[in-house]
């Protein structure tokens, strides 16, 4: 599979879409409302902290530097869906109640599936940064979902990426699969993988899998033990991720182990030990390795805010946050109607984590990065295919 390669430049304001009729309108006013659907606790903390940190700097910067199309100031309104879907339902029901003119999150699939009846009936356009479900934005007929966006590839593209590594990058001949088996966002990456992996002539030895909140995964691990295989591909959060690689490196396996972008957490490093997190690759939507200005004030000013280093999950939040602004100002409007419009006629945006355009399923067109670990640091960063 070859992937495109894209480039980041700065943020630019594109062309003004017309403004039509809206059956919800928000009047005129000097502050104008956007609602946050974050899991700021919980088990999903580290992603939704992440990119609530990047929406209150993408409003921050908003406010301080006129960013808006009247002159108006932006507000925030953040509540914590605690990772728990039906709590998120009700935040966004929250949300709407409070008159905002759009809503950035939630991070999970779950918790981003669990508020689609509610924004829909209230038609607030909503921006997902990493809720990365295949066909999330559509209905079960296969329609799209008129207010639902996304700035995060599919899962699909995930799978098939670190598919295409392992037998290009790797050398991979003979793969193990170890996937949560309750979870969409697992099993979806896992038969992507498997898919194009045995496509391009791969192996795949072992299918085994755990359930999430899973903490020994001995039993799982030990059937590797004496086994033939290259490869691992984990499809997980950085929660169980963590464990499994701080156990199976503990037990003696070295095998390189792959993911996708929910290992995108210090925490997992932080879980499995610096000293195991080697040969690990996971893709991802973002790399700080560049010399663009626009990621590198994105990097400086993140930092400077929040004292800490942006990982992949703010960067999504932040392009979710300035395409939902960017929006508002080429539709010139706080008509809910007008913003949606504005955001399904996307074409060339320019985010931290790549230009894109969005298609007509309200997906951004967009590739993958492949990140590797050693000792639990970034060492590299490669565009998959290329």
């Amino acid at each position: 599979m070859k992937i495109k390669k894209i480039g980041i430049a700065l943020l630019t304001t594109l062309s003004i879409v017309p403004v039509s009729l809206a059956s919800q309108t928000v009047a005129a006013q000097e502050t104008i409302k956007i609602g946050s659907n974050y899991e700021l606790s919980g088990d999903a903390a580290s992603y939704g902290q992440a990119m609530e940190n990047a929406l209150q700097l993408a409003v921050s910067k908003a406010n301080e530097e006129g960013w808006m199309f009247d002159g108006s100031t932006l507000e925030v309104i953040s509540l914590d869906n605690t990772s728990n879907i039906t709590e998120s339902a009700s935040i966004a029901q929250r949300l709407v109640s409070e008159n905002v003119v759009g809503i950035v999150g939630p991070a999970l699939t779950g918790t981003s599936q669990a508020q689609i009846p509610i924004i829909t009936e209230a038609e607030v356009p909503v921006v997902l940064p990493a809720a990365t479900y295949d066909d999330i934005t559509l209905d079960e007929s296969g329609n799209v979902l008129e207010y639902l966006f996304r700035v995060c590839f599919e899962n699909s593209v995930q799978g098939e990426a670190a598919a295409v590594f392992a037998i290009e990058n790797l050398d991979s001949q003979n793969a193990v699969i170890i996937s949560d088996y309750g979870s969409d966002y697992s099993i979806g990456l896992a038969e992507a993988f498997k898919t194009k992996y045995q496509e391009l002539g791969g192996n795949i030895v072992i299918e085994d899998s755990f359930q999430t909140g899973d903490t020994d995964f001995s039993s799982v691990l030990t059937r590797l033990i004496g086994a033939d295989y290259d490869a691992i591909y984990i499809p997980s959060y950085y929660t169980e991720g963590g464990m499994i690689i701080k156990q199976a490196r503990e037990l003696g396996i070295t095998a390189p182990i792959l993911s996708a972008d929910g290992f995108a957490s210090q925490t997992l490093v932080e879980l499995a030990g610096a000293e195991n997190t080697n040969d690990v690759y996971y893709t991802s939507h973002f790399s700080s390795a560049t010399e663009d200005p626009y990621v590198k004030e994105f990097l400086a000013d993140y930092e400077k805010m929040f004292g800490q280093e942006a990982d992949g999950f703010a960067a999504l939040g932040y392009d979710a946050a300035t395409l939902l602004i960017d929006a508002i100002n080429r539709a010139e409007s706080t008509d809910t109607q007008a913003i949606k419009d504005a955001l399904a006629s996307t074409v060339d945006f320019q985010g931290v984590t790549g230009t894109f355009t969005i298609d007509e399923n309200h997906d951004p067109i967009k590739s993958a990065t492949m990140i590797e670990l050693q000792n639990g640091e970034i060492v590299s960063a490669v565009r998959v295919g290329e």
